[in-house]
């Protein structure tokens, strides 16, 4: 069994999240973080444990004993550096959302195949086996005939200096946690027919708060409402004809509860806590080993930001829009 050495583009907020799995991993090596200040990137290191720090990207891009690299820059910038970095010869995993233009998606893993390098969105929770045995009880017929998804994703942020909250690099709600509800919706129901988002737009300029709906194959719907300016919120329902599984961490999946609830009463499926991180990290260097495939590819990819488009020009045009 090979190990993934790994570098990390960019000193990102969300790193606090995969270094942990990372180091806990036998299949990944953390070796290298870059930041475009190099006294930040060695002060980053020390206090992560990280072997190597760079002053630019391009640099750790370079290196040739890198396997694969952790894009977390702003939205704006997933796709460019994920291109650059597979160019360079590095597989990639990528911080969600790619991007709200499905095109861009498409150009993306298009590099990835011409230079035969694999390419990774990070959607986390997607890799947890709380996401998997929801998915297995429904269609298990748990709940009967799947008819509605409700998701909700919220949490209150009001620095405008957030990259969160900036529209020049493609902040606002949908983008930075919509897009969970988006995937949840899509992963039980297929892709969505019809679609329709309404947005109130903050001070800054960025969605603060995105409600959309959307209509599926086979008449099922699904709900979900985001925001940057609401209270911490986290959840996901999957209403049947027969009773609902609920998730209060469907997301994180910190606490994996799923809640099958129905007339005769409510059953609580536990499972055990695991890193979703450290997950997506070993299925990447799975893949690379040939023991694996990726879990979420290019179809995968390119139809969430085609949902993501619709619902942003959807809440634009005060119309719904058809897939």
């Amino acid at each position: 069994m090979g190990v993934m050495r790994l570098g990390i583009v960019s000193t990102a907020h969300i790193n606090r999240l995969l270094i942990p799995g990372a180091h806990a991993s036998e299949k990944v090596e953390l070796v290298a973080v870059a930041s475009r200040d190099r006294a930040r990137a060695q002060e980053y290191a020390r206090t992560w444990e990280i072997e190597r720090a760079y002053g630019s990207y391009e640099e750790l891009l370079a290196a040739d004993d890198i396997d694969a690299v952790y894009v977390s820059l702003p939205n704006t910038l997933h796709c460019p550096w994920s291109i650059k970095a597979l160019e360079a010869g590095k597989h990639v995993i990528c911080e969600k959302p790619l991007s709200r233009s499905a095109r861009e998606v498409e150009e993306a893993y298009g590099v990835a195949e011409q230079t035969g390098r694999l390419f990774l969105e990070a959607f986390m929770y997607r890799h947890n086996p709380q996401t998997r045995r929801l998915v297995e009880l429904v269609r298990e017929g748990a709940i009967g005939e799947l008819r509605l998804v409700r998701t909700a994703f919220s949490y209150s942020l009001y620095d405008a200096d957030n990259i969160r909250l900036r529209t020049d690099v493609d902040g606002g709600s949908l983008m930075d946690v919509g897009c969970y509800c988006a995937s949840g919706s899509r992963l039980l129901a297929g892709e969505p027919e019809r679609v329709f988002g309404q947005a109130y737009v903050g001070p800054t300029g960025t969605d603060w708060v995105f409600t959309g709906s959307l209509r599926f194959p086979g008449d099922v719907l699904a709900q979900f409402d985001c925001g940057t300016a609401l209270t911490d919120r986290d959840e996901l329902e999957a209403v049947g004809s027969e009773g609902s599984l609920f998730l209060d961490d469907p997301w994180h999946c910190r606490t994996p509860v799923i809640e099958l609830r129905r007339d005769d009463g409510v059953e609580r499926i536990e499972l055990e806590p695991v890193d979703s991180y450290q997950l997506e990290l070993e299925n990447l260097a799975d893949a690379i080993a040939g023991e694996a495939l990726l879990l979420l590819g290019r179809e995968e990819a390119v139809a969430q930001a085609r949902v993501l488009e619709a619902l942003s020009q959807s809440a634009e045009t005060g119309t719904a829009i058809s897939l």
